[in-house]
């Protein structure tokens, strides 16, 4: 174990057809890790994955199980090649799903079961078009949230995911996330963008779909993590496996405090971060939230040959 090494997961938004295609045929973990999670879901992941329209691995009860056995896939594929082990993990937000699976908090089957699940009650908490979420560009986390709360109303929005310094995102209903794009542009924002995505994320308006997953997760036996894993709601590790049910249902509600869990990270030690499976967004996000930070991804035979060298 490598108390300088890191591991991050990500979350949505890292999905494309042809994901982990070049690593399938380097190793036949990769679509066996796909065909447990396929046993689960009822259908096939990999040929989703490989063969299936955008528009269907963005449908996020889909797109939550496609990513969970990506990282695994990959994690498993670091392990048989005999790659360091880190010494502390992190996911956003659904990507927290594959760093306790990894850390061997909960078994990677009960994962499946649980994020597909939670995909399609975080989809059904919200009418589509009744919700908005949009990135502001350029401005202080300070004068974001002050922006939401004088366009709230009796509405809501939020700021959700505090992914970087000057990045972050907002959510809520569509109104209120219109109010509050205007007033962060003409407090300073560079830019404000809305997301291509089809409910409010992580804002209070998700708590009916922690309350429908509550049953599920109370169910499926969770353990100790053998490798710490910093969480979203405060950027701190847990071992009681009780507090961390507990942080994975407030999670769905909650922000992502992804710059608290890179801080914490270093705090740790950390100066190379793995980003295990699909997509490059987390290292561009650590490299603005620290230059010092050293990140590799894993997503293409080449890079994977690369990070298990540098690390």
């Amino acid at each position: 174990m490598k108390n300088n090494l890191a591991f991050v997961f990500p979350g949505q938004g890292s999905q494309k057809i042809g994901m982990l295609s070049e690593l399938a045929e380097l190793n036949s973990i990769v679509e066996d890790t796909f065909s447990q999670a396929s046993e689960v879901l009822g259908y096939d992941l990999w040929k989703m994955s490989q063969e299936g329209s955008q528009e269907q691995v963005n449908l996020t009860e889909r797109t939550q199980p496609l990513l969970l056995a990506s990282s695994v896939a990959v994690w498993r594929l670091w392990m048989d090649k005999n790659g360091a082990m880190p010494a502390v993990l992190a996911g956003h937000s659904l990507g927290e799903w594959s760093a306790l699976v990894c850390a061997g908090a909960i078994k990677f089957e009960d994962a499946v079961g649980i994020v597909r699940s939670r995909g399609a009650l975080m989809q059904d908490a919200v009418p589509v078009g009744i919700g908005a979420m949009a990135a502001i560009i350029g401005l202080d986390d300070e004068s974001i949230c002050q922006s939401c709360a004088d366009a709230r109303g009796d509405a809501v929005v939020d700021a959700v995911n505090f992914n970087a310094p000057g990045q972050v995102v907002i959510a809520g209903s569509a109104d209120a996330v219109g109010r509050a794009i205007e007033l962060c542009k003409a407090a300073g924002a560079k830019r404000a963008l809305p997301l291509p995505v089809s409910a409010p994320f992580h804002t209070s308006l998700m708590a009916p779909a922690a309350e429908g997953l509550t049953e599920q997760v109370r169910s499926v036996t969770f353990s100790a993590p053998e490798i710490p894993v910093i969480h979203n709601v405060h950027g701190q590790s847990e071992s009681d496996p009780a507090v961390i049910k507990k942080l994975m249902l407030e999670q769905i509600y909650s922000p992502v405090r992804w710059v608290d869990c890179v801080l914490e990270l270093r705090r740790r030690g950390a100066e190379k971060f793995v980003e295990c499976g699909p997509g490059r967004v987390l290292s561009g996000l650590s490299k603005r939230i620290n230059r010092e930070i050293v990140s590799f991804s894993t997503d293409d035979v080449a890079s994977l040959k690369n990070a298990l060298a540098a690390v």
